[in-house]
C-alpha cells in the first residue's frame, strides 16, 4: 500500500474511530450510572435527559420525600416541631446529598447540618412564596449555590413556618461526576490506543523496507554485492527498494566489467610481452652474430638483416595491435572513409600479401567476381587491417605441410561479401560462437608459433561492423576455416531534376 493511502486512511480512522469508541463508552458509561443513579436515589427509569438536566433530576431524587412530608403536614403541622421526627427525615435526606431545614416565624427552628448556615437562611424564600416555586424548587447562587424546595406549614399554634429541603450542588449526584471522569479517561485511552494502532501501522509499513535498504547499504559499503533485495508491494519505498536493487546490480555488472577489464589488460600485457621477447630475442641474437663476424659472407649478411627486418615488422605490427586496442576500448578509432573500387583494391590487396605467404610456403588463390566498376564506402587501410588479421591468423594456425590461402570476392546483391578460407587446423563447433571475442582462443596451450594478442579477430569484428557490415565463420575441425565478411555496396541516388 502507498504511503499517500496510508495517510489517507490514518486521517479517516483518527476521526472516526475515537467518534465511534467514545458513543460506545458514553453509552456504556451512562447506561452503569444511570443504573446506579436508581439503585441510590431510587428513581425509576431515568434516562440521559434526567443526567443533563441537574434541576430533574435533583428534583426526582428528593420528590419521593417532599410527597411523604406534604402528606405530613396535611394531617398534623406540628410533626414539623418534633426534633426526633426532624432528625429522622433528616437522616434520609442525607442520603440524597440533600438536609432539611426549619423555619418559625422569622427565626430557623432546626437545621440539619452542623455547619454555619447562615448565609444560605438568609437568602432562603419568604412564607408564601411555596406557590411561586415550581415542583423543581428553586436554585439559590451567589455563595450558597444550593437547589431549595419550600414547603409552608400553619402550625396549631398559630405561628406560620416553613419546611425547606436543601440540595447542595456540590454534592449532586457524584455519579455524574464518576461518568466524566470516567469519560475523560476513556477518551484519553481511546486517543493513546488509536494513535499507538496507526504510528505502528504505519511505522512497519516504512520501517520494513528501511531496514532492508540500511542492510542493503551496509552491504554495498563492505563491497559485496552478492545479494539480493527482494521488495514487495507498490509503495513509494518498495519502489526505491526496486530501484535500489537495479542499481546494485548495475553496480555488481560494473564491478564484473571492471574485473574482466583488469583481467583482459593483464593477460593483453602478458601476451605482448611474451610475442615481443620472441622476436627481440631473434634480433638480439642475429645482431650478435653480425658483431662477431659470423656473418662473414654477403649471402649471410643479406639473411642476418632481411631477419632482423622481418622480426622489427613482427614488434611494430603487435605495437600497432596494442596501439589499436586502446582506441577501440576508447571508441576513438581513426576511420577515413572513401570511395574504393573493388577489383583495384583487392588486386593491389592480394599482390602484397601474396609476396609474404610465398615465403611461408603458402599458396594464395584470388578469385573476384564483383564487377570492375563495384565501390564501397570504407577506410582502406582499417579494411587492409581486416584482411591481413584474418591472414595472419590463418597462418598461424596453420598444420598442413603445403597451406594454401582462398580470397574469393562476390557481388550477392546489395553487398559485396568476401571469403577468406584455408586449409588450417579448423575450429570446433563448440569455439566457433566464440571466436571473435577478446583473449579466446582455440587453443589453450601458447606457444612462439601459435601466439599472438588475442585481439585480432575481435578488431576485425570491431571494424567490420562499424563499417555497417557483418562477419561470420564457418569452420570443420582438422578440414580447414572460412571467414565470411560483407560491406554494403555504394550507389548513386539520383536526382529528380
Amino acid at each position: 500500500m502507498k504511503l499517500k493511502t496510508r495517510l489517507i486512511i490514518a486521517f479517516f480512522v483518527i476521526i472516526f474511530v475515537p467518534v465511534f469508541l467514545t458513543s460506545l463508552a458514553l453509552f456504556g458509561f451512562g447506561r452503569y450510572q444511570l443504573n446506579s443513579i436508581e439503585e441510590t436515589y431510587g428513581i425509576k427509569d431515568p434516562s440521559y435527559d434526567t443526567l443533563s438536566n441537574s434541576v430533574q433530576m435533583v428534583s426526582k431524587f428528593t420528590q419521593k420525600s417532599f410527597e411523604e412530608m406534604q402528606d405530613q403536614a396535611g394531617r398534623d403541622p406540628d410533626m414539623f416541631l418534633d426534633r426526633s421526627y426532624l432528625d429522622t427525615l433528616n437522616e434520609k435526606l442525607s442520603g440524597k446529598a440533600s438536609y432539611l431545614i426549619v423555619r418559625r416565624g422569622g427565626e430557623m427552628y432546626y437545621s440539619g447540618k452542623e455547619e454555619n448556615i447562615d448565609a444560605l437562611f438568609e437568602e432562603l424564600p419568604p412564607y408564601g412564596d411555596y406557590n411561586k416555586i415550581s415542583d423543581s424548587g428553586v436554585y439559590i447562587g451567589k455563595d450558597v449555590q444550593a437547589f431549595v424546595k419550600q414547603m409552608d406549614v400553619d402550625f396549631t399554634d398559630g405561628s406560620e413556618g416553613s419546611v425547606f429541603i436543601i440540595t447542595s450542588v456540590s454534592a449532586t449526584l457524584p455519579q455524574i461526576k464518576s461518568l466524566v471522569r470516567d469519560m475523560v479517561i476513556a477518551i484519553i485511552v481511546i486517543l493513546i490506543f488509536t494513535a499507538g494502532f496507526l504510528t505502528m501501522w504505519i511505522y512497519n509499513g516504512i520501517s520494513t523496507p528501511l531496514k532492508k535498504l540500511k542492510l542493503a547499504t551496509q552491504n554495498i559499503k563492505e563491497g559485496n554485492l552478492d545479494f539480493t533485495m527482494e521488495a514487495q508491494g507498490d509503495d513509494e519505498i518498495s519502489g526505491l527498494c526496486r530501484d535500489f536493487e537495479q542499481m546494485r546490480r548495475r553496480l555488481k555488472e560494473s564491478a564484473e566489467e571492471k574485473v574482466q577489464y583488469d583481467r583482459e589488460n593483464k593477460e593483453l600485457i602478458s601476451n605482448i610481452s611474451h610475442d615481443l621477447k620472441t622476436p627481440i630475442t631473434a634480433v638480439k641474437g642475429y645482431v650478435e652474430g653480425i658483431m662477431d663476424g659470423v656473418a662473414d659472407t654477403p649471402e649471410k649478411m643479406d639473411k642476418y638483416i632481411r631477419t632482423i627486418y622481418n622480426k622489427a615488422n613482427d614488434m611494430d605490427r603487435l605495437i600497432n595491435e596494442l596501439t589499436f586496442y586502446s582506441k577501440i576500448d576508447t571508441n576513438r578509432i581513426p576511420y577515413t572513409f572513401n570511395k574504393i573500387n573493388i577489383k583495384d583494391y583487392f588486386d593491389d590487396c592480394i599482390e602484397e600479401v601474396g609476396l609474404d605467404l610465398e615465403s611461408k610456403n603458402i599458396e594464395l588463390s584470388y578469385f573476384n567476381y564483383a564487377d570492375a566498376d563495384t565501390i564501397v564506402i570504407a577506410d582502406a587501410e582499417q579494411l587492409k587491417r581486416v584482411i591481413n588479421n584474418i591472414i595472419s591468423n590463418s597462418v598461424k594456425y596453420m598444420d598442413k605441410p603445403k597451406g594454401y590461402i582462398n580470397i574469393r570476392v562476390k557481388d550477392v546483391g546489395d553487398f559485396i561479401q568476401v571469403e577468406i578460407e584455408d586449409n588450417g587446423k579448423g575450429i570446433a563447433t563448440k569455439d566457433l560462437s566464440n571466436v571473435f571475442d577478446r583473449f579466446y582462443r582455440t587453443d589453450a596451450s601458447r606457444n612462439s608459433s601459435q601466439g599472438g594478442s588475442g585481439i585480432g579477430l575481435s578488431i576485425v569484428k570491431k571494424i567490420i561492423e562499424d563499417h555497417g557490415g557483418k562477419i561470420w565463420v564457418s569452420s570443420k575441425l582438422g578440414a580447414g576455416t572460412i571467414m565470411y565478411f560483407v560491406l554494403r555496396k555504394y550507389q548513386e541516388v539520383p536526382i529528380d531534376e
